[in-house]
């Protein structure tokens, strides 16, 4: 039955191509049809034991749990309430100072989105939003190979790329942060999101095996290569728990290409060599410096009301209302990019992972924290008083 859902589902996903040859469209079909039929066969069993147990995927989800950032968004907000109160730095917050906003030459929104935050369903939020607030909505375009780590010249391009659209506008994009004034250009407004790391690469590794992954790079790229088999039906737990190479992240390795997607803290960190080594003390620094001086809001999955909430008073402009659009369609967003081939994970395996990346989860931290900073500064009622 779940073979068929997905023949199902590529038959309904199936974009027009340019004419070929009878052989030439029989041979992809058959090709296709095997890898899903190869791919989900053994996966039926597994998935209707988990129908009920399926993990949260990647969505925003406002009460969703917060793995390593200490609970719920209500539980971490107040939390930071009373550190700060203890420690009487709470009267002492400055929105305006705690938001870059502030310093950008140019109303135009850079998301260099991270993979698997829930950053798909945020860039559908930017485009209702660009209807709604009046502004321009761009986004990269599917590539064969995405580079996020560019060289200089690329760096430039992509800059000037960005500031040539009118503003105000929205540019999204997978790619390390770009420090445009580097290049004489106009800062633009930085903006993204991040996830409890453990949860995002298991989110990841799923994700990247998923049929239907497959199938939509086949269909835009018909002469790519259909993976292996085994390779596909490797589950994350015998993963982590054999050793394999995939899921043994090892400190200060670099890793690139497409399966290396472990680092988030990349895309805050940038282009450099120094950023590449898997949890080293020098990318996270460097990573924690951008988001300080360059990012406005970097929102975090698990608390979506304060990420919702700090968007829309930091930078009124493209966020206005953010809220009301989100909840007004939330089963439509939360919809978006779920991945029911995902198995749940034990939190022993969890927790072994968690040990190797200790420089991810303190990234991690950092931009909560930082989230719940910038909405205690807005002096809200129902937050200032850690409700």
């Amino acid at each position: 039955m779940l073979a068929r859902r997905a023949d199902s589902m590529f038959r309904q996903r199936r974009i027009s191509v340019p004419k070929r040859t009878s052989e030439l469209v029989a041979l992809m079909a058959i090709s296709t049809t095997l890898f899903l039929f190869i791919h989900t066969r053994d996966l039926h069993t597994k998935l209707k034991a988990m129908e009920v147990k399926l993990q949260p995927e990647d969505m925003l989800s406002g009460d969703s749990a917060a793995g390593v950032g200490g609970g719920s968004g209500n539980t971490a907000v107040s939390a930071m309430v009373r550190i700060l109160t203890q420690s009487d730095e709470l009267e002492s917050l400055d929105a305006q100072e705690l938001n870059n906003t502030r310093h950008a030459g140019v109303d135009v929104v850079f998301f260099n989105r991270v993979p698997k935050v829930g950053s798909q369903t945020f860039m559908e939020l930017l485009r209702r939003l660009s209807m709604r607030n009046i502004f321009g909505f761009h986004r990269d375009h599917i590539q064969r190979v995405e580079t996020i780590r560019l060289a200089p010249s690329d760096q430039l391009n992509l800059a000037t790329h960005v500031i040539s659209y009118k503003p105000p506008a929205v540019y999204v994009k997978h790619v390390c942060f770009t420090n445009f004034t580097q290049y004489g250009l106009p800062e633009p407004i930085y903006v993204n999101l991040v996830r409890d790391p453990v949860e995002r690469v298991i989110s990841w590794y799923y994700y990247v095996r998923a049929p239907w992954y497959y199938v939509e790079r086949k269909q835009a790229f018909p002469d790519i290569p259909l993976p292996d088999p085994h390779w596909l039906k490797k589950d994350f737990e015998t993963c982590v728990l054999q050793g394999d190479r995939e899921c043994r992240y090892l400190e200060g390795e670099s890793h690139e290409g497409i399966g290396d997607h472990r680092r988030q803290s990349l895309f805050f960190c940038g282009h450099s060599d120094f950023c590449t080594p898997f949890n080293t003390l020098g990318a996270l620094q460097r990573a924690k410096k951008a988001v300080e001086r360059h990012y406005a809001v970097v929102g975090v999955l698990e608390d979506l009301n304060s990420t919702l909430t700090v968007l829309e008073n930091y930078i009124p402009l493209f966020f206005k209302g953010a809220t009301q659009v989100y909840w007004d369609e939330v089963d439509r967003f939360t919809r978006i990019n779920r991945n029911l081939f995902k198995p749940p994970v034990s939190e022993e395996v969890k927790d072994i992972v968690r040990q190797n990346f200790t420089r991810e989860v303190e990234f991690y931290q950092f931009c909560r924290q930082r989230l719940h900073r910038q909405l205690l500064a807005l002096r809200l009622p129902s937050t200032h008083s850690g409700a």
